[in-house]
């Protein structure tokens, strides 16, 4: 299994600008600290920079000139949230490649699954737009890769942030070859993600949110991935799967207010590789939040685990409000 990081990505560090900034480089040092501890014996490979044009399969080429200038000219806000100082610009750079890379590799077949350990985040970045510490979306730009270069048809976006990826979601609206299925907390930042915005025009129905009210634990969010996420992806049968992996939704997490133990992210793992497996696709997750260093290092070493290992995943039973409220939604659209 892959495990994709580069060091530039822990010279990002928005505190100069932000000092009570919860996006720090320390994110990354835990998690790498954890993996090394676990012994889980992953194809360690270092993120290249992500070229411009693979940049602008998801960007506007005039935003991402303008992070370059801001960054080179020492930094400053791109808005209330997201701020760059001189080495965000290389960092994010690396973030993007690191997606590449994994996305290329999957894709020919050298790795049956990977993850990305690198920051900043990407689910929340807009085509012309930073926004939530995000500023170019990751995700998206390794889904378009596939499709445009790799010669891969469908590819299904999963995101389990805790905050909605309004990025990811807005970048592929209009689109039917890529599918993207979130599960987040209603009412957090960024607002969005109701589960009546279900794309737009040729790519009606490809998006599924799935919010889920503030106090959920894994009941709620197991049973969406079990009962709604993998039937959905099968019928959709792509053939590259990437998670969105936030680690926010963890009960300890400051910035969430969801339930999640670090042992859920390894039981939705489970879930997405075993459907993942009976399509023969490939499994790739890219970091997104998680900001209590302790649970984000436990959730991301238990989420490369179940990655790396593919297992019989464990059912769990539909919780009795939310799964049945979301299906009656998406029943009209999918075999549910």
């Amino acid at each position: 299994m892959l495990y994709v990081h580069h060091p530039a990505c822990e010279a990002h560090d928005p505190r100069a600008f932000s000092p009570e900034h919860p996006d720090v480089p320390e994110r990354l040092q835990a998690i790498h600290a954890a993996v090394a501890d676990a012994g889980l014996g992953l194809d360690r490979r270092l993120a290249p920079q992500a070229t411009t044009a693979e940049l602008g399969l998801v960007h506007d080429p005039h935003y991402v000139a303008s992070v370059r200038a801001l960054c080179e000219a020492g930094g400053g806000q791109l808005d209330a949230d997201t701020a760059v100082g001189p080495a965000s610009f290389e960092a994010a750079l690396h973030a993007a490649g690191a997606a590449c890379l994994l996305v290329s590799e999957l894709v020919a077949g050298t790795a049956e699954s990977g993850f990305c350990a690198i920051r900043p985040s990407g689910h929340h970045a807009l085509r012309d737009l930073a926004m939530g510490f995000c500023l170019f979306d990751n995700v998206a730009i390794g889904a378009e890769l596939a499709i445009r270069e790799l010669g891969v048809e469908r590819v299904m976006v999963i995101d389990w942030d805790v905050h909605h990826g309004n990025g990811t979601a807005e970048i592929f609206r209009r689109r039917a070859d890529v599918l993207v299925a979130g599960i987040h907390q209603q009412g957090l930042f960024p607002g969005g993600g109701a589960i009546s915005d279900s794309g737009s025009g040729p790519g009606s129905g490809y998006t599924v949110n799935l919010p889920v009210p503030a106090g959920s634990g894994e009941e709620v969010w197991l049973s969406l991935v079990e009962h709604l996420i993998a039937p959905i992806g099968v019928e959709f049968a792509p053939q590259l799967v990437l998670i969105s992996a936030g680690f926010d939704g963890h009960e300890r997490d400051p910035l969430g207010g969801c339930l999640l133990e670090a042992d859920s992210f390894a039981r939705m793992t489970s879930q997405v590789r075993a459907f993942a497996a009976t399509l023969g696709a490939p499994v790739g997750a890219v970091l997104e939040g998680g900001y209590d260093l302790g649970a984000l290092a436990d959730s991301a070493v238990a989420t490369i685990a179940a990655l790396a290992h593919l297992e019989e995943a464990d059912s769990i039973a539909p919780d009795p409000i939310v799964t049945p409220r979301l299906a009656s939604h998406l029943a009209h659209r999918w075999t549910l």
